[in-house]
């Protein structure tokens, strides 16, 4: 099921994207709220594995913004206060965004914190 959502929300962002800007979609994971449903402690590993699934099965290459807004927006809708994180580095230039909670970065083969500088969490 969590396969489903991730898989529909990847094409919802894809046609939002096309439609707003980076200011807008940006405000709106900034208002995505967390649910009150407690979250079950497979939670995590469930959503983070629906993703990457998703993301395999997806039409379209997908990048780190949409994942990570797809991982953030499911984690908070099954109650985990997961924040989407933007960074980059200075040379050579290149911006990252990745998901964390409470501080452990989720979903990540390198050590993103070591390489990119912050920029915002939302």
């Amino acid at each position: 099921m969590t396969f489903f959502k991730a898989l529909n929300a990847l094409f919802v962002y894809d046609l939002l994207n096309t439609f707003c800007s980076f200011e807008t979609m940006y405000w709106i994971v900034r208002r995505w709220r967390v649910s009150r449903t407690p979250a079950d402690e497979n939670t995590l590993e469930r959503v983070c594995s629906a993703v990457n699934r998703a993301c395999i099965w997806y039409p379209k290459q997908v990048l780190c913004l949409q994942r990570s807004a797809i991982t953030t927006y499911l984690l908070r809708g099954c109650g985990v206060p997961a924040e989407l994180v933007l960074g980059a580095q200075k040379m050579p230039f290149k911006a990252h965004a990745w998901v964390e909670v409470a501080g452990q970065v989720l979903n990540e083969k390198t050590d993103v914190k070591a390489i990119y500088q912050i920029w915002d969490r939302c």
